[in-house]
């Protein structure tokens, strides 16, 4: 048990719910929240996590990344502990799992009404699975093109935010992309940090991440542009939805990305600040849903 809940990286969860909850706490701002849409969100997301993290595993073991040197933690595939087979299994198992529990997530959210909002939130779920699983794993993976950035900003970000939203109101604002921004951002430059750690194994075993293209100096410049923008999204969302008594609180998570980005900056191994900037994600995100619960 130990080792699959090593491969699953649980590490990674807080993350992954940090838009689910960002997405909920607007939801519940606008008098429009069901605590099961919001259980179901939750359980959907951690499944889809769990299968990113178990493909991710299998497939940089399968392209060679975790042959080349990596200075992270040890993956299980990569040790032994869990066969090739194992891992693929475990991932169909988490597939189907997460399609069930998405399906239910619609089935609830939308009346048990079989419509077009549930056939296109549907079709989302579906390149959710195939993008969690085509980023390492498969003939082509798009993470070895640098394109994982730009997923990670849309699924953790957009999509998270905003669809998670539209799962409790039925509606969109436009204004709710700002803190949706700022989810994509932070979740990026979670990626970003792991990319900037893994600069040499990846060049040796072709991955070619936006750090391992740009360098070390200008991926910190990247880093620092995604907390800018992290930050920036927030306040000015805070600044136009009038509730600006909630600006004091962002003074704390101002400091945390400061630390984060000057930690990365100089250690040599950044690998925790990976997990800093994820906890600074998720606790923005718990203090968000508080202070739009009163």
């Amino acid at each position: 048990m130990q080792k699959w809940l090593s491969a699953a990286r649980l590490r990674t969860l807080p993350l992954a719910l940090s838009s689910i909850i960002i997405g909920n706490s607007l939801a519940q701002n606008a008098k429009e929240f069901s605590f099961l849409i919001f259980g179901l969100a939750i359980l959907t997301t951690v499944l889809l996590q769990i299968l990113s993290n178990f493909a991710n595993d299998y497939g940089d073991f399968q392209n060679g990344a975790d042959l080349a040197g990596r200075i992270g933690p040890l993956r299980a595939v990569q040790s032994g502990e869990i066969s090739q087979k194992a891992m693929f299994n475990a991932i169909i198992l988490f597939v189907i799992l997460s399609l069930i529990s998405g399906v239910s997530l619609l089935f609830v959210a939308f009346d048990g009404q079989f419509n077009t909002k549930f056939i296109l939130f549907l079709l989302l779920g579906v390149a959710s699975i195939i993008a969690a699983y085509t980023y390492t794993a498969g003939k082509n993976p798009y993470g070895y093109a640098g394109l994982g950035d730009i997923s990670v900003f849309l699924f953790f970000g957009l999509v998270g935010v905003l669809g998670s939203n539209f799962l409790q109101t039925k509606t969109f604002e436009l204004l709710n992309i700002l803190p949706a921004i700022t989810c994509g951002a932070l979740a990026t430059g979670v990626l970003n940090i792991n990319n900037i750690r893994d600069i040499e194994s990846d060049a040796r075993a072709g991955k070619k991440t936006i750090p391992m293209r740009l360098g070390k100096d200008k991926a910190l410049f990247y880093h620092a542009f995604l907390l800018v923008l992290a930050y920036f999204s927030i306040v000015t969302f805070i600044f136009f939805s009038l509730n600006l008594k909630n600006l004091f609180w962002t003074i704390p998570m101002f400091l945390g990305l400061v630390n984060n980005f000057n930690k990365v900056k100089t250690l040599q191994n950044p690998d925790p600040m990976l997990k800093n900037l994820a906890l600074i994600s998720f606790f923005f995100s718990i203090l968000f849903f508080i202070l739009n619960s009163f």
